[in-house]
This record gives structure tokens, C-alpha cells and sequence, in this order.
């Protein structure tokens, strides 16, 4: 079965599991980095914001033995965990004093997003883009959140400049840093955990871990870093969801790094949430990341 036949076959099986009041459609996105992800969109009558559940995983799923019948009603037992259970108030987006202290910045690659970035506003940062959206909500299923686009600049009578300075305000806040050993993160992670012989690494993200590599962005937080080292050091961009920060002492070699990080890319990382084929470099002298 194409993933085109098993998209039609899981429409036709949720909407036999759901009620009537309830509408199934499927929904293409274009996401980070240019990637195209196909969905179902599970519509509630009364409610005007919808979660979309992405089928690729599904469909891997189902080339590994599982039913059809299993991943429709897994489908519908996921979207009742992460619902809403109540309408978004849409005029509350209609001025930028109800978003402006919800507006959260991004990092993504700049080349990557080349089209995107025709219709948003953004900040160039490095060879990598500082992008905005409004975090409507959050939990522990995850966030729902809004890209901003230049029509929104027009609707709000708001500038990239303003996005940016309330940015730098709310990110922090709405989503705090999170800054541990790369061991802790393994340990926490793994059922199975053998401590690594030498060499420290940390992982700099935010507590979700959802487009936490933004967190070099926080006011202050990598000169911290260099002050907790006490020596410079390199950014490693594991994933646009968090970096990998390496004291220079333990690199062996620029050219050997980049080619590691190309590397776990193309194997080990999603296409759409690569950040970047080669590491950046913190000199705590001038306090700056760089190339």
C-alpha cells in the first residue's frame, strides 16, 4: 500500500470512529526547513482550533505490521489527549497589545527556509534566522502556537524591531532554559546507562525541549556558560530543539567536528528539524557566538 492509499484508508477508518459532530480532513503543511508533512485535521464542532496529527510515523507503523485498525484508533486516542477542549478567542490576535506578551522567537536555517522567510518577519542572526510566533498555549502534551507573517506587522501596526525586544522578554519566561551535563540527559533518557570514560559535553535547551537551540538567544545565558567552564567553547546545533556545547579543550579538530555533525544529520536527525551543518564557536574575550 503507497502512503497516498493508507492517507485515504485511515481518513475513511477515523471518521468511522469518531461522531458526527466531529469533521476529518486531511491537511498538508509545509514545515520547518521546507519539509511537506500530510495530516488528518479533526475538526469540533464549536471549537475553531484544531490539532493535526502528522501520518508519516503512522504509516512506518503500519509498513512494521501494525493494523489499520490499530493506528485509526490510536489516531483518535491521541487527538482526545491533546484536543481543545474550548474555542480560541480569534479577535484576541486582532491586536498586538492581546499577543505581545506571548510572542516567543525560534531559530531555524536561514538558506533552508528561503521562501518562508519571503512571508514572515525576521531577524538574521548568524547564517541562521530568529523567527516569531505567538505561543497560544502550553502544556504537557506540548504547545499550540501561531507563526507571525508580515500581515500580521500590518494588522498589528508592529514592527520585526518590537517583535524582537518583547521576544527577548517572553521567551525567557514562557519557556525557561534548561542547561545540563549531556550525561544527565542520557541517564534520564536511557534505560541502560554506562557513564562516558572522558570529556564533558552539556545540552542547552529549554524545559520542553521544543525549539529550545533559541535558548543562545537568551540574554546573558552563553557568556554564563563560558563563566562556568571558564573557557571558550563550541555550540554543536544537535537539532533546532537544543544544542550541544563542547568546551574547546576536548575538540580535536574543527574539520572533524563539522563532518560529525553533517554526519548525524543526514542519519540520525529529522530533515525538518536540522538547524545546521557545522558548529559555532563562543569566545568568551569578546562574548560573541560566531562562525
Amino acid at each position: 500500500m503507497t502512503f497516498c492509499q493508507f492517507i485515504q484508508v485511515i481518513e475513511a477508518k477515523v471518521k468511522e470512529e469518531v461522531q458526527e459532530d466531529f469533521l476529518v480532513s486531511v491537511y498538508k503543511a509545509r514545515k520547518n526547513n521546507g519539509v511537506i508533512r500530510t495530516g488528518l485535521m479533526i475538526e469540533e464542532k464549536g471549537v475553531n482550533i484544531s490539532p493535526t496529527i502528522y501520518l508519516e510515523e503512522y504509516y512506518e507503523q503500519y509498513q512494521s505490521g501494525n493494523s489499520l485498525d490499530y493506528i485509526a484508533s490510536d489516531i483518535v486516542r491521541l487527538y482526545s489527549r491533546v484536543r481543545f477542549q474550548k474555542p480560541w478567542k480569534g479577535e484576541c490576535l486582532r491586536t498586538y497589545e492581546e499577543v505581545e506578551d506571548k510572542i516567543v522567537f525560534r531559530l531555524i536555517n536561514q538558506n533552508a527556509n528561503a521562501e518562508l522567510l519571503k512571508t514572515v518577519p525576521y531577524v538574521p542572526y548568524l547564517d541562521l534566522a530568529i523567527v516569531f510566533y505567538v505561543l497560544l498555549e502550553i502544556d504537557a502534551c506540548g504547545t499550540a502556537s501561531m507563526m507571525v507573517q508580515n500581515i500580521h506587522l500590518g494588522l498589528w501596526g508592529s514592527t520585526k524591531e518590537e517583535l524582537y525586544e518583547k521576544a527577548m522578554i517572553c521567551t525567557p519566561e514562557l519557556l525557561p532554559c534548561d542547561f545540563q551535563t549531556m550525561d544527565s540527559v542520557i541517564e534520564d533518557l536511557a534505560e541502560q546507562y554506562e557513564p562516558r570514560k572522558k570529556g564533558e559535553m552539556y545540552v542547552l535547551s529549554n524545559r520542553i525541549r521544543s525549539f529550545g537551540a533559541a535558548a543562545v538567544l537568551y540574554p546573558g545565558r552563553l557568556k554564563r556558560v563560558a563563566a562556568l567552564l571558564g573557557e571558550n567553547y563550541y555550540v554543536l546545533p544537535s537539532s533546532v530543539h537544543e544544542v550541544i556545547i563542547v568546551p574547546e579543550r576536548e575538540v580535536p579538530g574543527v574539520a572533524m567536528l563539522n563532518e560529525m555533525i553533517t554526519e548525524i544529520n543526514e542519519i540520525h536527525v529529522d530533515p525538518e528539524e536540522v538547524l545546521a551543518n557545522h558548529a559555532y564557536y563562543f569566545d568568551r574575550t569578546c562574548g560573541e557566538l560566531s562562525l
